[in-house]
C-alpha cells in the first residue's frame, strides 16, 4: 500500500512539473501572438489591395501587355510548392495539417507532374523540410531558417529565387501553401497562387476598370510586379507566424486543462488509497488490543 502511495505521489510531482511547463509556454505563445497578430494586421489590407490592382490591370490588358509572369505556360511540365511550416512542435496539428495539404495539392491538383517526379518543395520552416526530407521528397531547404531572422529582407530573398527560377523555365507555375490566421482558435490552411499571376474573373455584366498611366503600362507593371509578389510571400509568412503562435497558445491551453483533470483524477485516487491505508492500520490496531484482552 506504502509503495502505491508513493507512485502516485510521484505522477502527481510529475504532472504538476509539466502543467508549470505548459503554463509557461501558453504565455511565451500569447505574448508573440499578439506580436504577430499586429503585423499581419497591418501587412494584410495592403498586400490584398496591391494583389487586386496588379490582378485587375492584367486581366484588363486583353492582349496589349505581354509578361513572363502573367503568361500562363500551355503545358505545365515543372511545379513549385513553397510550403511554410514551423520551425518548432507543440503546436497541435498545425504542421501535419499544412503537409496533408501539400501532399493533397500534389496528389489532386498536379497529379501527372508528382508522378514525374516534377514537383518541388521550398519549405520555409524546419518541421515541413525534415518530413519531406526524411520521407524522400524532392525538397530545398535553402530557405527553412527564415523564422529565425523574420524580416521583409529575408522573404524577399525566396521570393526573388522563385520569380527568377520561374522566368529561367525551371518551373512553370508556382503556389504557396500556408495557413491564414483568423483567430488564437482558428487556422484556414490553403493554397494560393503564386505564379503566372492569376486573372481576375469578370463577372457577366461588369464593366473593366479604366485605369490612366504615367508614364507607361508597361514600366509601371515592370517594376511593380517583383515588389507586390515579394508582398505576397511575406504576408503569407506573416500569416503562418501568427497561425503557429495561436494553434501553441491553444495547444497548450488545451493540455493545462488536461493536466487539471488528470490531477483531480490522481488526488482521488491517492485520497482513496491513503484512507484504505489508514482502516487497515485501525484494523490491525483494533484486532491486535482485542487479541492481548482476549
Amino acid at each position: 500500500m506504502a509503495g502505491q502511495l508513493k507512485e502516485v505521489r510521484n505522477r502527481i510531482k510529475s504532472i504538476q512539473s509539466t502543467q508549470q511547463i505548459t503554463k509557461a509556454m501558453k504565455m511565451i505563445s500569447a505574448t508573440k501572438l499578439r506580436k504577430a497578430q499586429e503585423a499581419i494586421q497591418q501587412m494584410r489590407p495592403y498586400s490584398r489591395k496591391l494583389q487586386q490592382v496588379l490582378s485587375n490591370i492584367v486581366s484588363n490588358s486583353d492582349g496589349d501587355l505581354s509578361s513572363s509572369l502573367s503568361t500562363p505556360r500551355p503545358a505545365v511540365e515543372k511545379v513549385l510548392l513553397i510550403v511554410i511550416t514551423s520551425d518548432r512542435s507543440s503546436c497541435g496539428a498545425y504542421n501535419s495539417n499544412l503537409i496533408k495539404l501539400a501532399k493533397a495539392t500534389m496528389r489532386d491538383k498536379y497529379p501527372a507532374q508528382t508522378a514525374k517526379g516534377n514537383t518541388t518543395i521550398w519549405s520555409i520552416g524546419k518541421k515541413g523540410y525534415e518530413h519531406f526530407l526524411k520521407n524522400n521528397y524532392k525538397v530545398n531547404g535553402e530557405f527553412r531558417d527564415i523564422f529565425q531572422n523574420l524580416r521583409f529582407e529575408t522573404v524577399q530573398i525566396c521570393a526573388q529565387a522563385a520569380v527568377k527560377a520561374f522566368e529561367n523555365r525551371e518551373f512553370d507555375a508556382v503556389d504557396i501553401v500556408y495557413s491564414e490566421f483568423k483567430n488564437a482558435a482558428t487556422q484556414n490552411f490553403v493554397v494560393e497562387p503564386f505564379l503566372p499571376i492569376p486573372k481576375v474573373k469578370k463577372m457577366p455584366g461588369t464593366k473593366s476598370s479604366d485605369f490612366i498611366f504615367e508614364p507607361s503600362k508597361e514600366i509601371i507593371l515592370t517594376e511593380l510586379m517583383p515588389k507586390i509578389l515579394n508582398t505576397q510571400l511575406f504576408k503569407a509568412v506573416l500569416d503562418a507566424s501568427a497561425s503557429e503562435h495561436g494553434a501553441r497558445m491553444t495547444a497548450m491551453d488545451k493540455a493545462t486543462e488536461n493536466a487539471n483533470e488528470i490531477l483531480k483524477s490522481l488526488r482521488i485516487s491517492y485520497n482513496r488509497a491513503r484512507q484504505a491505508s489508514i482502516t487497515t492500520e485501525l484494523t490491525e490496531i483494533v484486532s491486535g488490543a482485542a487479541a492481548l484482552q482476549g
